[in-house]
């Protein structure tokens, strides 16, 4: 069934990049766009555009819960956009556990807890439609991106089964799987690993060669095959539109290159291609 445009939709990390984008693109098309950030004076441009701004920071829970009270304010939420996330890379033993855990604090239990707060809204409805982000790294992975990686997965197995869980109450659930989008999303994960240990570590040389790299394939040969933000909010504005959304999109041709070859390569030839392309850690 398709979302009645004039329904509340919330956005979670409209600061900059694919959040920013999709505010945007979606109220422009029409859409009555609730555009959050964790410091809302970062967005009160979005609201001379014609969005409704305000905080949401989805790794309080007291924030979180607030945000979507003050949506159903302007009645029933009939889509929410799980845009807020980050990557980091770096070997997975160099990574503080303090930062894993805000990494899934973010990227999945934000998510998820999202999810929660909005689907009583929906399901008094009988229709809504949650927008998941992954990204291609919910179904590949990089040496380096292992706990980035992981919250994707994750992201990916929570959509899947809340897709079932809640299609006999109207509700559809769609995962973006974007590719290389350049922003400074990179350069933002290419900059996790300054605080990774490096005096006495034997990751030194790769994670400096993943920072390398990270930072490199958004502004290299690769990049060609990317895209910006403006391309997955086109993407998301589709799905949002379709009165019967496909239950994910990849987005770039990175990520319908990439996937597509994963999907068919045997575990050990990928680990073959990937040391082709990082140093193997030694003693």
């Amino acid at each position: 069934m398709a979302i009645d445009k004039s329904r509340p939709v919330l956005i979670t990390g409209c600061s900059t990049g694919i959040g920013r984008a999709t505010a945007e693109r979606l109220v422009d098309d029409g859409w009555n766009v609730h555009a959050t950030a964790r410091r809302p004076e970062t967005i009160e441009d979005l609201a001379k555009r014609g969005c409704t701004v305000q905080a949401l920071d989805v790794t309080d829970e007291g924030s979180m819960a607030k945000a979507v009270a003050e949506v159903e304010k302007d009645g029933p939420i009939g889509a929410l956009v799980n845009n807020a996330g980050y990557s980091q890379s770096g070997a997975i033993e160099t990574i503080p556990m303090d930062s894993v855990r805000r990494q899934f604090e973010t990227n999945v239990f934000g998510l998820m807890r999202m999810c929660q707060l909005v689907l009583p809204s929906m399901r008094g409805e009988g229709s809504g439609r949650i927008v998941n982000l992954s990204s291609m790294g919910g179904k590949l992975t990089f040496p380096g991106g292992g706990v980035y990686h992981a919250t994707k997965h994750a992201v990916e197995a929570l959509s899947d089964a809340l897709r079932f869980e809640v299609d006999g109450f109207g509700i559809d659930v769609v995962i973006i799987e974007p590719g290389l989008i350049v922003t400074n999303f990179g350069e933002a994960a290419a900059g996790s690993l300054d605080a990774a240990p490096e005096d006495d570590s034997p990751y030194v040389d790769f994670n400096r060669h993943v920072a390398e790299a990270t930072a490199g394939v958004y502004k290299g040969p690769m990049a060609k095959l990317g895209g910006g933000p403006e391309v997955v909010a086109a993407t998301i504005a589709k799905a949002l539109g379709a009165k019967r959304p496909k239950p994910r999109y990849a987005v770039t041709p990175s990520a319908h290159l990439l996937l597509a070859q994963r999907k068919v390569t045997p575990d050990r030839v990928w680990d073959l291609m990937m040391r082709s392309q990082f140093p193997t850690p030694k003693p």
